[in-house]
């Protein structure tokens, strides 16, 4: 039974650090699509700010704080943390700029969100 309350708490905390992730997340993108730079990384340094630079470092803490909770319970990594890390970096001179790639990342996350 020890071991069952465990994993539940477990479960209640990556359950809260899911819903936090996501909140933060989303903070972000909102910022970003009104012409704030840094969040993807597009630009390199060039493009960081002291605030990008902290929402990007807690994004990713948070997201591995979340990997290794899954991890415990024997679940997949969390898709959205790797598909943030993914969708960082720089890209090719015609690719969207940061701006509009938050808007699409926003509509998506409305769309599987049910709030569309």
């Amino acid at each position: 039974m020890a071991r069952a309350d465990r994993l539940a708490r477990i479960d209640a905390d990556r359950i809260e650090h899911e819903t936090d992730y996501r909140t933060a997340l989303i903070a972000a993108l909102q910022t970003t699509a009104k012409g704030r730079w840094g969040l993807f990384g597009h630009q390199g340094k060039k493009g960081e700010t002291p605030a990008s630079v902290a929402t990007v470092t807690a994004l990713i803490e948070l997201g591995e704080t979340i990997d290794e909770l899954r991890d415990t319970l024997g679940m997949e990594p969390f898709a959205l943390h790797a598909d943030f890390v993914a969708a960082r970096g720089p890209v090719r001179s015609d690719a969207v700029g940061e701006p509009k790639q938050a808007q699409a990342w926003l509509a998506r996350l409305e769309q599987e969100l049910g709030t569309a």
